[in-house]
């Protein structure tokens, strides 16, 4: 097993993908941070969605997995490869399906209906403080342009999951 604590980061530095040191605070650290984030409120929004084979709770899993693919990709320093395939162009066209035949109305909410629709509104506000990083890296360290459509999507179908439980759960 790899050793947890190589104390390698007490000095303020870590490592991208293929050793190379850079701040803590690098835009590239701090936006995997936000999505490192988001990977763990999803898992409390599944932890909450008891019902299995449920086409969009497993949609979600598996933009989880992916979330892990696209931190790899921004822990790539600019010019190397990242042997590691990006499934965000499946994953968001899954999620406009299931926006397009979902019966939810675009508005502001407060979110607080029940513990699920709460916690998918927390993983929707996450999404997008992710992209907004996601996009201040891409200024400096221009990211495919296919992981941003991607969050981009995520947070709008995170809405339709929330609102469309919502409704269904008052009836």
């Amino acid at each position: 097993m790899k050793q947890i604590s190589t104390k390698t980061g007490d000095g303020g530095t870590t490592s991208l993908r293929g050793g190379v040191r850079v701040e803590k605070d690098d835009v590239r650290i701090e936006a995997n941070g936000h999505i490192d984030h988001l990977t763990s409120v999803l898992g409390m929004v599944l932890l909450l969605w008891k019902e299995e084979g449920n086409e969009a709770r497993d949609l979600l899993q598996s933009v989880q997995r992916e979330l892990m693919t696209v931190m790899s990709h921004v822990a790539t320093p600019d010019g190397a490869e990242n042997p590691r395939v990006l499934h965000v162009d499946e994953l968001t066209a899954q999620m406009e399906r299931l926006i397009e035949t979902a019966h939810v109305q675009p508005c502001f909410i407060l979110p607080g209906k029940s513990e699920r629709t709460t916690w998918l509104h927390i993983a929707r506000t996450t999404a997008r403080t992710a992209e907004r990083r996601l996009w201040t890296l891409h200024r400096d360290h221009p990211l495919n342009l296919r992981i941003l459509t991607f969050f981009n999507r995520l947070s709008d179908f995170l809405f339709v999951l929330a609102e469309d439980y919502a409704s269904k759960s008052e009836v």
